[in-house]
């Protein structure tokens, strides 16, 4: 019996062509991708509700229990990454589903970290709207990275990379979170600063590099974003809910930071009318982080040994439930 499997959210047609589905699967599971986003759950048990296998990208369609649960054939989820909490693993264990996932490179986040940090400090979007469409001749005036301070929230895998890259630039990188150690800190050259307040208060440039948690969901607020400076610059590349989304918005709308840079939304893909699509101090992108052709060929890739293994009886990957 062929099995069905479907690839959503593959915004730009390439699941296909990025792994070898068919050697890797044979005859054994027929493959269709999904391009568009399918919030709704009715006509997204309509499209899938035929499938024992789905393979999903990041958080972009979460699987709740209620999900789950309108979908009684479904029997592997396959995720990009070995983190998604939009997936209730619980929830897939009651069900019976089988929950894999895929390598994912640090690289990439930041890399786009630094495009975001260095296109608002030189003002690349306004420059370069200007130049096409015919505008002043400079009307920026850049911010200088040497001799400033980088603040990370978090010194994790990719927080420890960013600081190594602030360091080439001959930034003074500092660093806060709850569990952070001087050791830790001092390995990746930063200074460990004591609290988050001071971190706000002292960077001229700020970048968010934490888990989405309890303890970090909505860290950054009114009060924390009226403690950095009127100069200083905020970037997030990680999670949206770390910083309140409202507001991040009044802040850039009456002044209180120069900029920000977000690659990361709370409603993905962000509605066309959302005021971000219209602030002019906020330099955003649509949760490109991680979308390089290096990781994707190798989340595909890693997506077809899970499910062969799977089909095998050997499932490799697999999501812990705690």
């Amino acid at each position: 019996m062929t099995l069905h499997c479907a690839v959503l959210d593959d915004y730009q047609g390439v699941a296909r062509s990025l792994a070898d589905w068919s050697s890797g699967l044979g005859d054994a599971v027929e493959v269709r991708t999904v391009r568009e986003h399918i919030a709704d759950h009715d006509r997204l048990v309509e499209e899938i509700g035929d499938c024992e296998i789905v393979v999903i990208m990041r958080e972009r369609t979460p699987f709740p229990e209620e999900l789950f649960a309108r979908l009684p054939r479904l029997r592997l989820l396959v995720t990009s990454g070995m983190r998604n909490a939009s997936v209730d693993l619980a929830a897939a264990d009651r069900h019976g589903v089988t929950v894999c996932g895929t390598g994912s490179g640090s690289e990439a986040p930041v890399e786009l970290t630094w495009a975001l940090l260095l296109g608002l400090a030189r003002g690349l979007v306004q420059e370069n709207t200007a130049l096409r469409e015919g505008g002043p001749w400079q009307s920026t005036v850049g911010a200088d990275l040497h001799g400033k301070r980088l603040g990370l929230l978090g010194l994790g895998k990719i927080g420890g990379k960013v600081a190594r890259v602030g360091q080439a630039f001959g930034m003074d990188v500092a660093a806060w979170s709850q569990n952070l150690t001087e050791e830790r800190a001092a390995d990746v050259g930063a200074r460990r600063v004591e609290t988050k307040e001071e971190l706000l208060e002292t960077s001229d440039f700020v970048s968010v590099h934490l888990v989405l948690g309890d303890r970090t969901r909505g860290l950054l607020g009114a009060a924390e974003l009226r403690r950095m400076r009127p100069t200083a610059y905020l970037v997030n590349t990680s999670r949206a809910a770390i910083v309140d989304q409202d507001a991040l918005a009044e802040a850039l709308r009456d002044g209180w930071i120069a900029g920000a840079g977000v690659d990361v939304f709370e409603e993905e893909p962000l509605p066309v009318d959302h005021p971000y699509r219209s602030l002019p101090n906020l330099l955003a992108t649509p949760h490109i982080g991680y979308v390089t052709r290096r990781n994707y060929e190798g989340y595909f890739r890693e997506a077809v040994e899970d499910i062969a293994a799977w089909l095998a009886g050997e499932p490799v990957r697999r999501l812990p439930l705690s």
